[in-house]
């Protein structure tokens, strides 16, 4: 493929990343503003809090798939896991910081699982599990999501993506995923945080 197709198809992983499916079923379900509500956060976790159990799993599954979905195609563009590691940048970081929302967006949870599901799906499988496991003990949502990603490197090395590249990518995603948590993080340490009910 040209540079130029190369280059269109990361721009267009970064507006799929931007589409803001919480804000977009909050609008639709709730007829609220998923910003102004609950944490304020548009994530699954907070659409689950204030709309409803449906609403919430149909958010994470939908920002899920647009992180699987654009980085599995990926290698019909150009297959090296290289620029398939660009395009899951540029999805998260159009989750993150969708152009949508004035670049404001969720915390990357969900769509983070969907890419990984697509690079490394057997690492992303454990990570998913730690979350649950965490979740269900602790009753806190954030906190599962923190274990989750700070387990994804872990599993990605005994299961055998021990190369500089996926190991460094690895630690860039956990980094952003866990900094887009630094308000939960101060109030798990308080003792503020809320549990999920």
């Amino acid at each position: 493929m040209s540079i130029l197709i190369k280059v269109l198809y990361i721009a267009l992983a970064y507006l799929c990343g931007s589409i803001p499916f919480a804000y977009i079923i909050a609008k639709r379900v709730g007829k609220i503003d998923i910003r102004n509500v609950g944490s304020g956060n548009p994530g699954a976790a907070n659409v689950f809090r204030t709309i409803g159990k449906g609403s919430g799993i149909l958010t994470f599954v939908a920002d899920a798939l647009k992180g699987f979905i654009v980085v599995h195609f990926a290698v019909f563009i150009e297959d090296s896991f290289f620029y398939s590691l660009a395009i899951a940048a540029s999805v998260m970081i159009g989750h993150m910081f969708t152009a949508f929302l004035k670049f404001k967006g969720g915390k990357g949870v969900a769509t983070g699982f969907g890419i990984f599901l697509a690079l490394m799906p057997v690492p992303s499988l454990i990570s998913f599990f730690v979350f649950n496991l965490v979740f269900l003990f602790s009753g806190y949502v954030a906190l599962g999501s923190i274990c989750g990603a700070l387990s994804l490197p872990i599993a990605s090395y005994f299961s055998g993506y021990t190369t500089l590249k996926s190991m460094m990518f690895t630690f860039i995603m956990v980094f952003f995923v866990i900094y887009r948590h630094k308000t939960n993080i101060r109030r798990l340490v308080k003792g503020s945080e809320n549990r999920f009910k």
